[in-house]
Protein backbone atom coordinates (compact mmCIF):
# COMPACT_ATOMS: atom_id res chain seq x y z
CA UNK A 1 0.00 0.00 0.00
CA UNK A 2 1.60 3.72 -0.97
CA UNK A 3 1.96 6.05 1.44
CA UNK A 4 -0.34 8.18 1.01
CA UNK A 5 -3.27 5.46 1.38
CA UNK A 6 -1.58 4.58 4.57
CA UNK A 7 -1.66 8.32 5.62
CA UNK A 8 -5.26 8.95 4.23
CA UNK A 9 -7.05 5.33 6.19
CA UNK A 10 -4.91 6.76 9.05
CA UNK A 11 -6.80 9.83 8.93
CA UNK A 12 -9.87 8.15 8.68
CA UNK A 13 -9.32 6.92 11.98
CA UNK A 14 -7.40 3.73 11.35
CA UNK A 15 -4.37 3.64 13.64
CA UNK A 16 -3.01 0.49 11.86
CA UNK A 17 -2.29 2.52 9.20
CA UNK A 18 0.15 4.95 11.15
CA UNK A 19 1.98 2.07 12.78
CA UNK A 20 2.73 0.65 9.37
CA UNK A 21 3.65 4.14 7.81
CA UNK A 22 6.06 4.20 11.41
CA UNK A 23 7.28 0.89 10.37
CA UNK A 24 8.20 1.65 7.12
CA UNK A 25 10.07 4.59 7.77
CA UNK A 26 11.63 4.18 11.41
CA UNK A 27 14.76 2.44 10.37
CA UNK A 28 15.84 4.40 7.51
CA UNK A 29 14.90 8.11 9.45
CA UNK A 30 16.43 7.12 12.67
CA UNK A 31 20.01 6.50 10.55
CA UNK A 32 19.35 9.78 8.47
CA UNK A 33 18.77 11.42 12.35
CA UNK A 34 22.01 9.73 13.63
CA UNK A 35 23.56 10.94 10.82
CA UNK A 36 23.24 15.01 12.07
CA UNK A 37 23.22 14.00 15.41
CA UNK A 38 26.14 11.44 16.30
CA UNK A 39 23.98 10.05 18.45
CA UNK A 40 22.28 6.81 18.26
CA UNK A 41 19.85 7.78 21.07
CA UNK A 42 18.91 11.28 20.29
CA UNK A 43 17.89 9.92 16.61
CA UNK A 44 15.54 7.63 18.12
CA UNK A 45 14.09 10.29 20.21
CA UNK A 46 13.51 12.86 17.43
CA UNK A 47 12.11 9.81 15.18
CA UNK A 48 9.61 9.23 17.62
CA UNK A 49 9.03 13.03 17.56
CA UNK A 50 8.61 13.72 13.90
CA UNK A 51 6.04 10.81 13.78
CA UNK A 52 4.29 12.50 16.43
CA UNK A 53 4.26 15.43 15.04
CA UNK A 54 2.76 13.96 11.55
CA UNK A 55 0.72 11.48 13.40
CA UNK A 56 -0.95 13.62 16.25
CA UNK A 57 -1.28 17.34 14.14
CA UNK A 58 -2.37 15.36 11.24
CA UNK A 59 -1.18 17.93 8.72
CA UNK A 60 -2.66 18.57 5.30
CA UNK A 61 0.08 16.51 3.01
CA UNK A 62 -0.22 16.28 -0.73
CA UNK A 63 -0.44 13.70 -3.02
CA UNK A 64 3.00 11.53 -3.22
CA UNK A 65 4.65 13.86 -0.56
CA UNK A 66 4.34 11.94 2.21
CA UNK A 67 8.12 11.02 2.75
CA UNK A 68 9.59 14.43 1.68
CA UNK A 69 7.35 15.68 4.07
CA UNK A 70 8.75 13.34 7.02
CA UNK A 71 12.03 13.63 5.94
CA UNK A 72 11.63 18.01 5.86
CA UNK A 73 10.41 17.60 8.88
CA UNK A 74 13.19 15.64 10.61
CA UNK A 75 15.35 17.77 8.80
CA UNK A 76 13.96 20.60 10.63
CA UNK A 77 13.61 18.63 13.91
CA UNK A 78 17.18 18.28 14.18
CA UNK A 79 18.63 21.28 12.90
CA UNK A 80 16.81 22.95 15.92
CA UNK A 81 18.39 20.78 18.30
CA UNK A 82 21.78 20.57 16.75
CA UNK A 83 21.50 24.30 17.35
CA UNK A 84 20.54 24.35 20.91
CA UNK A 85 23.07 21.27 21.91
CA UNK A 86 25.77 20.39 19.60
CA UNK A 87 26.97 23.57 17.64
CA UNK A 88 28.07 20.95 14.77
CA UNK A 89 28.55 22.52 11.36
CA UNK A 90 27.99 19.20 9.37
CA UNK A 91 26.20 16.41 8.26
CA UNK A 92 28.44 13.36 8.88
CA UNK A 93 27.75 9.33 8.68
CA UNK A 94 29.45 7.55 11.59
CA UNK A 95 30.47 3.99 11.87
CA UNK A 96 28.05 3.01 13.45
CA UNK A 97 25.75 3.82 10.78
CA UNK A 98 26.91 1.67 8.55
CA UNK A 99 26.40 -1.52 11.05
CA UNK A 100 22.85 -0.16 11.32
CA UNK A 101 22.14 -0.26 7.45
CA UNK A 102 24.14 -3.78 7.06
CA UNK A 103 22.01 -6.29 5.93
CA UNK A 104 20.45 -8.98 8.70
CA UNK A 105 20.73 -12.98 7.88
CA UNK A 106 23.74 -12.69 5.23
CA UNK A 107 26.84 -15.17 5.79
CA UNK A 108 29.97 -14.13 8.25
CA UNK A 109 32.13 -13.33 5.24
CA UNK A 110 29.66 -11.20 3.42
CA UNK A 111 29.13 -9.14 6.51
CA UNK A 112 33.06 -8.55 7.00
CA UNK A 113 33.48 -7.76 3.33
CA UNK A 114 30.51 -5.51 3.73
CA UNK A 115 31.64 -3.83 6.80
CA UNK A 116 34.94 -2.93 5.22
CA UNK A 117 33.27 -1.43 2.12
CA UNK A 118 30.94 0.11 4.29
CA UNK A 119 34.12 1.58 6.22
CA UNK A 120 35.91 3.08 3.13
CA UNK A 121 32.85 4.32 2.21
CA UNK A 122 32.06 6.16 5.16
CA UNK A 123 34.97 7.34 5.87
CA UNK A 124 34.94 8.99 2.27
CA UNK A 125 31.63 10.64 2.51
CA UNK A 126 33.10 11.86 5.95
CA UNK A 127 35.77 14.20 3.59
CA UNK A 128 33.13 15.23 0.96
CA UNK A 129 31.56 19.12 1.02
CA UNK A 130 28.38 18.36 3.48
CA UNK A 131 25.81 19.58 0.90
CA UNK A 132 26.80 17.05 -1.03
CA UNK A 133 26.88 13.92 1.21
CA UNK A 134 23.35 14.85 2.44
CA UNK A 135 22.33 15.35 -0.97
CA UNK A 136 24.11 11.64 -1.91
CA UNK A 137 22.43 10.35 1.29
CA UNK A 138 19.01 11.35 0.39
CA UNK A 139 19.07 9.68 -3.06
CA UNK A 140 21.07 6.69 -2.85
CA UNK A 141 20.63 6.35 0.95
CA UNK A 142 17.34 6.40 1.25
CA UNK A 143 16.38 6.15 -1.92
CA UNK A 144 14.77 9.27 -2.26
CA UNK A 145 13.71 10.62 -6.00
CA UNK A 146 15.25 13.99 -7.21
CA UNK A 147 12.06 16.33 -6.42
CA UNK A 148 11.47 14.59 -2.89
CA UNK A 149 15.28 15.32 -2.24
CA UNK A 150 14.98 18.85 -3.60
CA UNK A 151 11.78 19.58 -1.00
CA UNK A 152 14.24 18.52 2.15
CA UNK A 153 16.91 20.47 1.39
CA UNK A 154 14.80 23.18 0.24
CA UNK A 155 16.07 24.01 -3.16
CA UNK A 156 15.14 22.99 -6.50
CA UNK A 157 15.92 20.03 -8.76
CA UNK A 158 18.71 21.35 -10.58
CA UNK A 159 20.54 22.28 -7.20
CA UNK A 160 20.24 18.80 -6.47
CA UNK A 161 21.40 17.29 -9.59
CA UNK A 162 24.27 19.73 -9.28
CA UNK A 163 25.44 18.43 -5.84
CA UNK A 164 24.65 14.73 -6.59
CA UNK A 165 27.26 15.25 -9.66
CA UNK A 166 29.75 17.28 -7.89
CA UNK A 167 29.45 14.84 -4.73
CA UNK A 168 29.82 11.61 -6.96
CA UNK A 169 32.82 13.35 -8.22
CA UNK A 170 34.56 13.99 -4.98
CA UNK A 171 33.42 10.47 -3.98
CA UNK A 172 35.67 9.19 -6.94
CA UNK A 173 38.51 11.31 -6.10
CA UNK A 174 38.48 9.90 -2.35
CA UNK A 175 37.60 6.37 -3.30
CA UNK A 176 40.70 6.88 -5.67
CA UNK A 177 42.97 8.16 -2.73
CA UNK A 178 42.18 4.94 -0.57
CA UNK A 179 43.06 2.47 -3.42
CA UNK A 180 39.20 2.11 -5.04
CA UNK A 181 39.93 2.52 -8.93
CA UNK A 182 36.42 1.27 -9.70
CA UNK A 183 34.45 3.78 -8.33
CA UNK A 184 31.59 4.46 -10.75
CA UNK A 185 30.25 0.74 -10.11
Amino acid sequence: MKDDELYRKYLAGDSAAGDALMLRYADALTAYLSAFLHSAEDAEDLMLDCFTVILVDRPKIREGSFRAYLYRTARNMANRLWKKRYRREQFSLDDSLAEALAAEGELPEDSILRSERSEVLYRCLNRIAPQYREALWLVYGTGMSYADTAKVLGCGIKKVENMLYNGKKQMRAEMEKEGITDADR
